[in-house]
């Protein structure tokens, strides 16, 4: 069974395979190549539909997209939906970063909680289905970079019970006890129901 991953995000793809892969070997997880849907939802379940749907009425194939992003408590959430383009739409991940750093330069370890969240959408053209499930993990964040691993917000995320940043892990680390294994853990069931023929 073919599923396409409504992502240009080769990083993603290798995320996604290797969490799936051990679990539901009977899925051929295939890369995205057609247009990008303009991500106008107001929630992570909003914009990972938007993409599911767009990569299914495009390929014919179910599709599974999913929508991640960091929410700092003492930001109210922020930067959530907007986790991608916080500096500004084509700045970059360093941008981002750097700008969420400084936004909390003076405050205090204590009040620097914050989680990641992941939302995946699975939308099957043949039948009609459409489901989100999810996942956070909880976290802190630090006052600066550590690590050379993992992408985005990872090298300043401290995941909750450890001392090391996301960044610090290696991919079978993080792959297991991130956001999106935990989502992955609540997808599995759905995609076995909807993928698998009995």
């Amino acid at each position: 069974m073919r599923v396409v991953l409504a992502t240009h995000n080769a990083h993603k793809v290798e995320e996604f395979q290797g969490i799936l892969g051990a679990e539901l070997p009977e899925l051929e997880i295939v890369a995205y190549d057609g247009p990008e849907p303009v991500e106008d939802g107001t929630s992570f379940d909003e914009n990972a539909l938007i993409k599911a749907r767009a990569a299914a009425a495009h390929t014919g194939l179910p599709a599974l997209a999913d929508d991640s992003g960091i929410c700092v408590d003492v930001l109210g959430g922020a930067p959530g939906i907007f986790s991608a383009r916080w500096a500004g739409h084509g700045r970059g991940g360093e941008a981002n970063l750097e700008l969420l750093l400084d936004q909390l330069a003076d405050i205090a370890d204590p009040h620097r909680r914050a989680h990641f969240t992941c939302r995946i959408a699975l939308v099957v053209p043949a039948t009609g289905v459409e489901r989100v499930v999810g996942g956070e993990w909880p976290g802190r964040l630090a006052a600066r970079a550590h690590g050379g691993g993992g992408f985005g917000y990872d090298p300043i995320f401290v995941p909750e019970g450890l001392e090391v940043t996301a960044a610090e892990l290696t991919a079978a680390e993080k792959n297991a006890i991130s956001h999106r294994a935990r989502a992955f853990r609540e997808a599995i069931p759905v995609l076995r129901t909807n993928l698998i023929p009995d």
